[in-house]
Formats: structure tokens, C-alpha cells, sequence
């Protein structure tokens, strides 16, 4: 295939290149994709150029900002990337309380920047997620009990069709396009840029507490109870955490079986400290991280790996946790278990995650008490093979009590939307992907099947 005609003020990246293995990489280095070219776009006008490049040369396109679903892609033959990183704008306008974030930025540079008027959007647990995946495909955030998914905190979009053509979509422009992209995923245009509304915050009580993971199911339990009673306004997750021995690890916790409870609070330290108190009791703290925090600090307390990193994950949606719940879990990633992963978490929804939102977009709420998340660093393909195996020991020890559906970003297979939603909101994503990219030219991770 030849590039050359190809004209953009960005990068146009090929096989032919000394660094094309740098080039086409994606976030998760489990990734391997080929594609034919990487487009490293600085413009809508780049955007629609290698749109338009593509329907005249018979190849897809996909829209990438960061890459950390990527493994959830495939193949990637017949396919230009359009890489987004370049598009880093944020313009923050304080008495609007709105932001216009272009599809390159990344969580911390959203946060930092809203930070500065006292405002936020609603932090994940990512600090290098891109914003604009992170809201297609819902937006799972600490201060979402409260406030809703991220997806419907989205006032418009600015984008570029299947046919090549830059709009802004909103409620009143093109209303199912826009209605399609917030928590339906990327598959319907290229995103350039989002308008967001943001919350007025400065700081929140938030952070983690490290356990020995001996304390076994019977912490689970307790957790469990306790976090039924918590206000919307706070947040939390259980998980079972195995550091990697790495020197990016404090040296007393590599390699050592842990269990956690990460949370948020909406509101002051003293309010914090009264909801998270019981978790103290669970038994030696080895860690407590806890504390009054600037809000652009959540999308840290949960430790997420920043740099690049190989990494095999998967989700399912709970829709209760009984004790049999909590032992089939324990015995699957429990220390006594021989499990391969790095972190097996229950992350709580409930709250505004739970109710039907008013001119919400896909996403509008999911009917489930948690959402399991599961993940391992591959480290060649004998482990990779390991972390697949106990992921799906997991989803099937889970079974009895999965919900109905998925939640988008947390599924890292190849899963269409006829699985994640219920089946009359993928019928209306199916229509929109045939109204507006009839020829399938858009490709994503999750797409109407």
C-alpha cells in the first residue's frame, strides 16, 4: 500500500519505518497489533483525510488515544490507526463549569487543569487513560455513586463521520450519533474532541487500606455488609492484590499476598473517617493511605500502573455477593489459590450507577451490586495462558450470581455489543452504526455485531 499520497500535518507511520515497532504499540504491550499504517493526527482535517484515504483504498480505520483496550481488537489487518495522543487541548471555562478536552488527553491532564478552578470531571482509577475512551465506554468513576457514569456528563462532540465529514453532535444535533458515544463505545465516528460538564470539588477523603490477604473470606463478608450501608456519596473496592517483585514496588509489599479496600468520600476528613473506620477493624494494617486528598489525586489511590505494561484482564457484572459468592471468589485468587494474577477486585456500583438517568446516553445505568475485574501481567505465553485460565475460572465460579450484561471498559475479550447491553439498546446501536457508517469503515474494540 502506498502512503505517500496521504498528506496530513501530523505522521503517517508504516512497516517501511526503522520505528514502526514503537509506533504501533498500544498502552497494553500485550497488544500486538499490525496494522497497515499509524496516523498521528494534529486536526480534525487530519482526521478526515485518512477517513477519506481509507474509503477510497478499501481499509477500516480505528481511533486510539491511549491503547489500553486494545487487546480487546484483534486483528488489526486492512486497518489504519488513527492515533489521537497529539490532540491535547484543554480549554476550562470556570463559570460554565465546562471543559473542551480533545480526544488525546489523558485523566491527570483533565483533573490537573479542573483542579485549578475548583472544579473536576469524574475521576477513574487510571491517571493515563484517555478521557475520551474512558467516557465512550461509560466512565466508572470514584464520585459515580453520586454523580452517574462519566458518558452522561458529555455535553457534545465534535467528530468525524464515516464519510469524512467534521460535525458537532449533541442532544439537538444529530441526537442518536450522540446518544450512540456516550457509553456505547467508539464505533460509530471518530472522536476529535468532547465538551464535558464538570463538579464543583476540591478535595475528597480517599485512599487505600493494605491487609494481609490471610484474613480471608471472612473480611470479604464484613466488607460486603458494610459497604451496603455506605451513603451515595461514598465509594469503594475489595480486591486481592499480588504486587509484581519490581523496584516500582515498595520492597515490603513485592510478591506479598494482600487484601485491600480502596474508597472515596465525598465531603470533609471527619465525615471520611467516621464511614471508613470499620474497615480499620479488619485486622493488621500493613498500609493506610487514607486521607483528606486533592480531587485530582483519586485517579492514583487505586495504584494503577502508569507506564506501559503487558496485561490480561476481564470483567463480569455481580448482581449480588452472598457468602457462596464470596467463597467461590476466595478459592479462585485467594493466597492459598496458586492464582497467576496481579489483582482480582469486587468494585462497588449501586447508588447513581444504578438508576436510570434522564437524557443519559447507552449508558444509562447498570443493574448490579458489583462489577468484578480480574487481571495478570503476561510475561510470555505460558503465563498468558495461566492468567486466561484463572480469569475464566473466576467468571465461571461467578456464574450463579453474574448479571445481566457487561460493563464495556472492563471487557478485554472480543465481546460485541449484543452481549454487553440489553438487547434493545444494542438494536438502537446497530441502526446507528447502520445510519452512519453503512460500510462498517469504523472499527473499534467492542462494535454493534
Amino acid at each position: 500500500m502506498d502512503f505517500s499520497e496521504l498528506s496530513i500535518d501530523g505522521r503517517i507511520s508504516t512497516p517501511e519505518d526503522a520505528d514502526w515497532n514503537e509506533t504501533r504499540q498500544a498502552w497494553n504491550l500485550a497488544a500486538n497489533p499490525h496494522p497497515e499504517a499509524v496516523a498521528f493526527v494534529e486536526s480534525a482535517a487530519d482526521v478526515a483525510a485518512v477517513v477519506g484515504f481509507a474509503r477510497d483504498h478499501d481499509l477500516k480505520v480505528l481511533g486510539q488515544g491511549t491503547g489500553h483496550g486494545a487487546v480487546a481488537v484483534g486483528s488489526f489487518e486492512g486497518t489504519i490507526v488513527i492515533k489521537t495522543e497529539r490532540l491535547r487541548g484543554v480549554e476550562v471555562d470556570p463559570e460554565r463549569r465546562t471543559a473542551r478536552v480533545g480526544a488525546g488527553v489523558l485523566a491527570m491532564d483533565l483533573s490537573n487543569a479542573a483542579q485549578e478552578h475548583g472544579l473536576c470531571f469524574l475521576p477513574g482509577s487510571s491517571p493515563n487513560v484517555g478521557v475520551a475512551g474512558y467516557a465512550l465506554g461509560g466512565g466508572l468513576s470514584w464520585l459515580g455513586r453520586r454523580h452517574g457514569w462519566a458518558c452522561n456528563q458529555v455535553r457534545a462532540l465534535e467528530l468525524v463521520t464515516a464519510e469524512g465529514e467534521q460535525r458537532t453532535v449533541d442532544a439537538d444535533n444529530d441526537p442518536e450519533l450522540f446518544w450512540a458515544l456516550r457509553g456505547g463505545g467508539g464505533a460509530y465516528a471518530i472522536v476529535t474532541a468532547l465538551h464535558v460538564e464538570l463538579i464543583e470539588m476540591t478535595d475528597v477523603y480517599a485512599g487505600a487500606l493494605l491487609f494481609p490477604a490471610e484474613l480471608g473470606p471472612d473480611a470479604v463478608r464484613r466488607y460486603r455488609d458494610w459497604a451496603a450501608e455506605l451513603p451515595d456519596e461514598a465509594s469503594s473496592v475489595v480486591r486481592f492484590l499480588r504486587p509484581p517483585p519490581i523496584p516500582d514496588v515498595p520492597e515490603p509489599l513485592r510478591d506479598r499476598p494482600l487484601l485491600t479496600i480502596d474508597g472515596a468520600s465525598i465531603g470533609d476528613q471527619a465525615t471520611g473517617e467516621r464511614l471508613f473506620a470499620p474497615m480499620r477493624e479488619l485486622g493488621e494494617v500493613i498500609m493506610d493511605t487514607f486521607g483528606q486528598i486533592p480531587v485530582a489525586g483519586l485517579s492514583r489511590i487505586h495504584m494503577d500502573p502508569e507506564p506501559p505494561v503487558p496485561g490480561r484482564g476481564d470483567g463480569a457484572l455481580i448482581s449480588e455477593l452472598p457468602d457462596e459468592a464470596i467463597e467461590a471468589f476466595y478459592e479462585a485468587v485467594g493466597p492459598e489459590s496458586g492464582s497467576p494474577l496481579v489483582s482480582a477486585e469486587l468494585r462497588q456500583l449501586g447508588g447513581a450507577f444504578g438508576r436510570p438517568a434522564d437524557d443519559a446516553g447507552a449508558l444509562s445505568h447498570l443493574d448490579a451490586e458489583f462489577v468484578m475485574f480480574a487481571v495478570g501481567v503476561v510475561m510470555g505465553p505460558e503465563a498468558d495462558q495461566a492468567i486466561r485460565e484463572r480469569i475464566g475460572l473466576i467468571q465461571e465460579r461467578l456464574a450463579p450470581w453474574k448479571a445481566e450484561g457487561e460493563y464495556l471498559n472492563f471487557i478485554e475479550r472480543g465481546a460485541d455489543t449484543e452481549e454487553i447491553f440489553d438487547s434493545e439498546t444494542a438494536e438502537r446501536l446497530a441502526r446507528v452504526k447502520r445510519d452512519f457508517d453503512p460500510d462498517g469503515l469504523i472499527r473499534a474494540n467492542h462494535a454493534p455485531g
